[in-house]
């Protein structure tokens, strides 16, 4: 049992890693066509044609990752039409509404001009960790000595990456995405901290399932209802999001966008609700998306000549890194240490010891 409770606690990394494998990708290949930096664009792609398209996608990933895992027998349900069918508790159906705005605010993040990649990820990130520890204690949940180091060397990589003398040219609309981003971390993060983190992994599972059968057709909804009124420069984008995919030539580009959205999601969703405190799960997801960013940026730079990340970014993946490593290395050791131990056990078959020669 010891050794099964440690392996989950390991899980935690290799979702960090799924994360990071996602988030890379999707930030670089969003940025560049908001840009119109691929071959053969002739403009860019603004946030909000970029998000009906791609958020669709985002569903039909979302739906074919529960299948395929066999989830959806872990959701709450509900009898309509004689049919017993998934449904949301209202706990996870405001999570839902939460995360959708997240999704959203989030692929528009890295379409603002002349804002790079790292340091409105910085941001949004740096904002985040401010929360943890804020929900830890509204949550009165303990902070272990790591989770607090850890803590520490990700605001100092934000410090770094955003310390007088960066260009930080940050526009009104890109502020407000900031406020609503950061916004829906807060109340997911109660959410989670109250339902979801502990040690019941089917409690776990069937927040993360009811959560993501809401957000991402919430949105759809959303973006639906803002096309078809269609008036203005944003609702206008939007409407010509949905009718124009065809014309602006990148149908495969955008729906990666919604794929690999997605897949951030579910890797960040499984990193967010492990049972231990905010303080420790935050900085993991948090610090595999910001070295997914500098990753990024220099994908564009070497690939379509952007500008790269500089020495300052560079110094604050480096302490982002030793920030995983101070969570890291603990439960690894633990880890090993319960494995050993469990090799040492005798079988049933072997009573007390091994037989003698």
């Amino acid at each position: 049992m010891e050794l099964t409770n440690h392996r989950r606690d390991l899980a935690i990394w290799g979702y960090a890693l799924g994360y990071f494998a996602c988030y890379a990708p999707y930030s670089a290949l969003t940025k560049a066509l908001s840009l119109g930096a691929l071959e053969g664009m002739p403009r860019g792609v603004s946030g909000f044609e970029l998000l009906p398209w791609s958020t669709l996608a985002s569903g039909v990933g979302m739906f074919l990752f529960l299948t395929a895992r066999g989830w959806w027998r872990y959701a709450s349900t509900r009898t309509v039409l004689g049919v017993r069918v998934p449904f949301p508790g209202p706990w996870t159906f405001l999570s839902g509404l939460c995360s959708a705005a997240i999704i959203a605010t989030t692929t528009l993040a890295y379409t603002f001009s002349g804002t790079s990649i790292v340091f409105m990820m910085l941001l949004m990130r740096g904002g985040v960790l401010i929360l943890a520890p804020l929900v830890d204690v509204l949550s009165q949940r303990r902070v272990a000595w790591p989770s607090w180091v850890a803590l520490g060397l990700s605001f100092a990589a934000v410090g770094v990456a955003t310390a007088p003398g960066v260009d930080a040219r940050v526009s009104v609309a890109a502020l407000v995405d900031l406020g609503v981003y950061l916004l829906g971390y807060f109340f997911r993060l109660r959410f989670m901290s109250h339902l979801a983190k502990g040690h019941d992994a089917s409690a776990s599972i069937r927040y993360f399932v009811e959560e993501q059968m809401v957000a991402t057709p919430a949105l759809v909804v959303a973006l639906v209802g803002a096309a078809l009124i269609g008036e203005g420069p944003v609702l206008s984008d939007i409407r010509h999001g949905f009718t124009e995919l065809l014309v602006r030539g990148r149908v495969l580009e955008e729906l990666l966008v919604g794929v690999l959205s997605q897949g951030t999601g579910v890797f960040g969703g499984l990193i967010l609700l492990d049972h231990r405190e905010n303080s420790f799960s935050v900085p993991v997801n948090r610090a595999s998306s910001i070295l997914a960013g500098v990753v990024a940026t220099g994908l564009l730079s070497v690939l379509l000549g952007l500008p790269g990340a500089g020495k300052r970014e560079l110094l604050g993946a480096a302490l982002v890194m030793g920030a995983m490593l101070v969570l890291g290395l603990p439960t690894v050791l633990k880890a090993r240490r319960a494995a050993k131990l469990a090799s040492r056990t005798p079988g049933p078959e072997s009573g007390m010891g091994a037989p003698e020669r």
